[in-house]
């Protein structure tokens, strides 16, 4: 039943409010010092995050669950799940783009 209720985001929102009230503290200086103990602790939640995350994709890819299935259950676009399998990460600017070889020249043919 628990996980039920986690499959509407409601601890996601519970995540939320909290930085709400990381933002709603009156005094200047707690705040700012609140906002630093959260951002020093940030970075290395959201890796395991999303560690965990890429763990049950790649799971269910080994059970031949498809794409579109998995998309579907965790809410998030078929091509995010792709790109969570390859161990993409951030922007569209740190992937390799189609067509390029290493150096970055277009691939394929050229016409003269």
């Amino acid at each position: 039943m628990a996980e039920e209720k986690a499959a509407g985001g409601e601890v996601a929102q519970r995540v939320f409010d909290a930085l709400d009230a990381l933002k709603a503290i009156q005094d200047d200086a707690v705040r700012a010092r609140e906002i630093s103990v959260f951002l020093r602790q940030y970075g290395p939640k959201v890796k395991e995050l999303s560690d965990l995350r890429r763990d049950y994709v790649l799971g269910q890819r080994a059970r031949k669950v498809t794409v579109r299935a998995i998309a579907a259950k965790i809410r998030v676009s078929p091509s995010t799940v792709q790109d969570i399998e390859r161990g993409y990460s951030g922007s569209g600017k740190t992937r390799p783009r189609k067509g390029k070889d290493k150096e970055g020249n277009g691939g394929g043919s050229t016409s003269t």
